[in-house]
């Protein structure tokens, strides 16, 4: 068996991997991340050859750098084989349809991978705090949702659960960045401007929905992302170390999350990220 690489490089060598603020250096994250990618190929060709069908949920603040975390992961899949799943607001159909009907239809087929930048749980986070859904749906969707992805995992599916993890002062550096980059206006949107003012609320929801939803068979993984570029490369990593993948790399890539970014959801859990404050932005 190959020899398994068993530290870090970022640990290895620390003054090659960081800036001064703690953040990983451009250089350093290219490599890293370019080492990764190729494993996510190869992960994908696995995933075609046998048919799997894969769900990747993606959830977290507003700001928490779910599209870019997609954007890293899928930028060099075959896109006839990955779809990017965003949903909209319900429309006026929708919204008398079984809440999960729309989600459901959008499920990966064989050989597919299928990312969610955000998903069925917009029902526990934006809709519980925003009042977008009754007190009934939302009693409803929490009693209903483990059962329904245990029938998932039942049937083959493979799911994967990330919550994107950032801290205050850093979201709300990176909404109003959002207001003057001309790059990034269009990621701006009303529901951004309501979350900065209802921190605590969504905490609330939040740690509610881990209590009632993280399940030993649909386990939630959390993420600090307060750092987009340590965020990335770790989550890649969690994700490529779960799937038993063919000529899978371990003696080249380092497959091994930092349990500093990536933990998995534990009781009595409050985000570590929130009492960070912002670094001075490079």
């Amino acid at each position: 068996m190959a020899k398994q690489i068993v530290i870090r490089p970022e640990e290895a060598n620390p003054e090659d991997a960081f800036k001064k603020d703690g953040r990983l250096k451009r250089d350093f994250y290219e490599e890293e991340i370019r080492k990764l990618q190729i494993e996510l190929v190869k992960l994908q060709n696995w995933v075609k050859a046998n048919k799997k069908n894969v769900i990747i949920i993606m959830e977290g603040r507003d700001g928490a750098g779910k599209g870019g975390t997609i954007r890293a992961i899928t930028e060099h899949l075959n896109p006839r084989g990955s779809r990017v799943v965003a949903l909209p607001a319900p429309s006026d159909v929708e919204r008398t349809q079984w809440y999960f009907q729309r989600y459901i239809s959008s499920l990966p087929n064989g050989g597919e991978i299928v990312f969610y930048d955000r998903s069925w749980y917009n029902r526990a986070g934006v809709e519980r705090v925003l009042g977008f859904c009754t007190a009934e749906q939302y009693k409803e969707f929490l009693y209903q949702v483990p059962n329904l992805e245990q029938m998932l995992l039942g049937s083959g599916f493979l799911l994967f659960k990330y919550f994107l993890d950032v801290g205050q002062d850093e979201q709300l550096f990176r909404i109003e960045r959002r207001k003057t980059d001309p790059l990034r206006m269009w990621k701006l949107s009303p529901v951004d401007e309501k979350s900065l003012g209802l921190w605590d609320e969504y905490t609330e929801a939040f740690q509610k929905m881990f209590s009632r939803t993280h399940t030993p068979y649909a386990p939630w993984v959390i993420v600090d992302s307060n750092d987009k570029k340590r965020a990335r490369i770790n989550l890649a990593r969690d994700l490529l170390s779960r799937i038993d993948y063919t000529d899978k790399d371990q003696s080249n890539v380092c497959l091994l999350a930092d349990p500093s970014i990536v933990t998995r959801y534990s009781q009595g859990y409050s985000s570590k990220a929130s009492s960070k404050k912002k670094d001075k932005k490079k």
